[in-house]
């Protein structure tokens, strides 16, 4: 259970981040505030895990405040301006939060804050076994040879660096699961990556290495994928257009 509080200047604004965590068994809603100075009293005396913070507030911004709070906090960003939302990268937020907000875009943000929360899962597990399409046969797949799995119905199809397409009875949702997260992310319904083979981002679709498909990013998955990236993007002034990035490694 994560305890969160909401900072923002709008009453509706509050009352609907409140509706969503109330519709989220694992958030626990401890405060609300309308201003940085209410805020920062509210996490003096509470317990806080999670932070729904707005960027333009008067008197003191979203951003300033994310100075003061230095880290200390998971913080997921609500503004109504995207660009605004990428200076938060800067100081490390989790997300950030395009208004109106919509319930399964709050879901895939607050789900990416349990799961920093919770002891990452790491590449110890060096390669997995999975259900091939002859009955009885359990084929070894190496982690780190996995360039992007691919949703095939009752399939889902391994494809490797070794230009190999491995057929396998699974849910992509459930491998989801079981992948580790640092290194694979679900950028489709139908397709999840390596974040390592990342050659190029160009408009919505995906370059990677060893293999001439492009996969293309889902409209759900869009936001916090990005966000995802925009950590590692090399800039001069901190703040860049979404947009073609070329090369990620």
């Amino acid at each position: 259970m994560m305890n969160c509080i909401v900072v923002d200047d709008e009453a509706h604004a509050i009352e609907l981040l409140t509706l969503h965590i109330e519709q989220t068994p694992f958030l626990k809603l401890v405060g609300t505030a309308t201003n940085p100075a209410e805020a920062l009293q509210l996490l003096n005396s509470t317990e806080v895990d999670l932070v729904f913070l707005d960027i333009q507030m008067p008197g003191m911004s979203g951003i300033e405040l994310l100075k003061v709070l230095n880290d200390r906090y998971k913080v997921i960003l609500t503004t109504a301006f995207r660009e605004y939302a990428l200076d938060g990268f800067d100081h490390h937020v989790v997300d950030y939060l395009l208004k109106p907000i919509f319930f399964p875009r709050f879901l895939m943000a607050v789900q990416r804050a349990q799961e920093t929360t919770s002891a990452p899962k790491t590449e110890t597990e060096d390669f997995i076994l999975v259900k091939t399409e002859y009955k009885g046969k359990l084929l070894k797949i190496k982690i780190n040879d996995i360039i992007y799995i691919e949703g095939k119905g009752k399939y889902i199809c391994f494809h490797t660096k070794d230009g190999e397409q491995i057929m396998a009875l699974l849910n992509i949702g459930g491998l989801e699961e079981k992948l580790p997260t640092d290194r694979f992310k679900r950028i489709h319904k139908s397709f999840i990556i390596a974040v390592p083979f990342i050659i190029m981002i160009q408009g919505n679709m995906v370059q990677l290495e060893f293999t001439k498909n492009q996969i293309p990013i889902g409209q759900t998955y869009r936001d916090t994928f990005m966000a995802l990236m925009m950590d590692k993007v090399l800039t001069n002034k901190g703040r860049e257009e979404p947009g073609p990035i070329d090369p990620i490694r």
